[in-house]
C-alpha cells in the first residue's frame, strides 16, 4: 500500500510539471542564455577564458578606431580614389580575416585559439589603421 502511494504521488508530481522545462538527460531546455557575471579585469586576467575575452575586447577597440579613421578618410578623396579605397578595404578585410583564421588553425580546438585569432585581428587592424592615418595626413 505504501509503495502504491509513493508511485501515485510521483505520477501526480510529474504530471503537474510543465513538460516544456523537462529535458532528456544531458540536454537543456530552451532557456535564455545565462552567464555568470564577474568583473573582467583585463589588466590582470586570471583564466584563459578571461584572456580570450580581453583579447576580443582589445580587438574590438582597434576595429572601432580603424572604422573612425576610414570614415574620416573617405570624404577627403575624389570619387575615383574613394572607390579604389573601398575596393582595397574590402580586399584587405578578406585578407585579414583569412590570414587570422590561418594563424588560429595551428591551435584549433585549444583554449588559446581565440586569443591567437583576436590577437592577430588586433595587430593587423592596428597596422591598417596606421596606413589609413598616413593617407589622411598626406591627402589634401
Amino acid at each position: 500500500m505504501r509503495h502504491l502511494l509513493l508511485v501515485l504521488t510521483s505520477i501526480l508530481t510529474l504530471s503537474a510539471l510543465d513538460t516544456r522545462t523537462m529535458g532528456i538527460a544531458g540536454t537543456m531546455p530552451d532557456l535564455p542564455e545565462m552567464r555568470l557575471v564577474q568583473k573582467l579585469n583585463c589588466n590582470n586576467p586570471q583564466t584563459q577564458t578571461a584572456i580570450n575575452e580581453c583579447t576580443k575586447l582589445s580587438y574590438q577597440n582597434a576595429d572601432k578606431k580603424l572604422n573612425q579613421v576610414y570614415q574620416q578618410l573617405l570624404p577627403t578623396l575624389e570619387r575615383s580614389r574613394k572607390q579604389k579605397l573601398i575596393t582595397a578595404q574590402q580586399a584587405w578585410l578578406k585578407f585579414r580575416d583569412t590570414n587570422c583564421e590561418f594563424e588560429r588553425s595551428r591551435y584549433e580546438g585549444g583554449s588559446i585559439a581565440p586569443t591567437i585569432y583576436f590577437g592577430c585581428l588586433e595587430n593587423t587592424t592596428k597596422l591598417r589603421t596606421q596606413q589609413l592615418q598616413e593617407y589622411l595626413k598626406s591627402d589634401p
